[in-house]
């Protein structure tokens, strides 16, 4: 049946940029090769991807306009699929551990303002029941998949829909971008994922040579145990964000201070309501400024929300002073 409702527009953006600039196999440097778009409805919202693909030039090399597309983006949703990850873990969360059935689901996440319908649940369903069958399955499509780079590198990661839920961990070979085993945990304890590490490394006919995750203490100490001298890459994302972390806290507070000197703009606006002539829109024009620069937040830690702030006043403050000077002040 064909879509009676237009798609929900997007609430966020992000761009993603392929993280590691050559290439897998030969170690060329990559070459820009075009954009893709795709939305991906989450528990957050509607999140419109902006992903950076690229591909080797070297015709010698195995990967020879092989699509490379960002490293992250398997981490929010499978290929070509338009709900992410987190709803598929929340469905099958609901279904597993609390026994509901499809209907109750379809209520479940249309009370959290997602538009899906019920058939699409089932679907989801199937896709989590896929996931977790991955570890089931024979050890031939994993040969397979893993043969023609001849080496592995692991990314690691785990998607807890709600506190309290079993967190769905998936492993997926950055490489080839297939997902090797996915499985359902009750506790993310360094017991639980050597276990899960160890299971990939037998069913594994190629060496992992490199592993990528967020700094978690039980992931780390996993790692060292079953992968000794493997190395452990910190995810460029997660990196950035601990690093910035000061920096962020110190903006968000010198972002509070500059709020606090620029209140009273409904006051201003309330004085010339009444007037209409041209001193008065020339006002709201600049009350209307400061009230959008006031709730235009960046996305730290790329963008500094207190920064950005400082600049627009900075450029508002300027233009005042330029009519002031252009008019005459009245005061000496």
């Amino acid at each position: 049946m064909a879509r009676r409702k237009r798609s929900p527009g997007a609430t966020s953006r992000r761009a993603l940029r392929v993280q590691n600039p050559l290439c897998a196999e030969c170690g060329r440097k990559l070459w820009w090769g075009y954009r893709n778009h795709r939305k991906v409805r989450t528990l957050q919202g509607v999140e419109a991807l902006d992903l950076q693909v690229q591909f080797c030039g070297h015709k010698r090399c195995g990967r020879y306009r092989w699509p490379c597309r960002p490293e992250e983006e398997g981490g929010i949703a499978l290929p070509q699929y338009e709900f992410g990850l987190d709803v598929i873990a929340l469905v099958g969360a609901l279904r597993y551990q609390q026994h509901r059935s499809v209907p109750e689901i379809h209520q479940e996440l249309a009370a959290r303002e997602l538009i899906i319908c019920q058939r699409t649940v089932t679907n989801l369903l199937d896709r989590y029941d896929e996931l977790l069958a991955l570890r089931l399955s024979a050890s031939r499509r994993l040969q397979q998949v893993t043969a023609r780079h001849q080496r592995v590198i692991l990314s690691l990661d785990g998607l807890q829909p709600d506190v309290g839920h079993e967190v769905l961990w998936v492993l997926r070979d950055t490489l080839s971008g297939e997902v090797l085993l996915a499985r359902s945990l009750l506790s993310s304890t360094e017991a639980d994922l050597a276990a899960l590490l160890r299971e990939v490394q037998q069913a594994l006919s190629v060496p992992i040579v490199g592993v990528i995750s967020d700094g978690q203490h039980s992931i780390r100490n996993a790692v060292t145990s079953v992968l000794p001298g493997v190395p452990h890459q910190l995810c460029h994302f997660h990196y950035l964000r601990e690093a910035a972390r000061p920096i962020y806290e110190a903006d968000r507070h010198a972002k509070k201070e500059l709020k606090k000197r620029v209140r009273g703009i409904r006051a201003i606006e309330r004085e010339v309501e009444s007037h209409h002539d041209t001193p008065a829109e020339a006002v709201q024009g600049y009350c209307a400024a400061v009230r959008s620069a006031l709730t235009d937040d960046g996305r730290p830690p790329l963008v500094a929300s207190g920064l950005k702030l400082q600049g627009r006043l900075q450029e508002i403050s300027a233009s005042l002073e330029k009519v002031k000077k252009k008019r005459g002040s009245p005061n000496p």
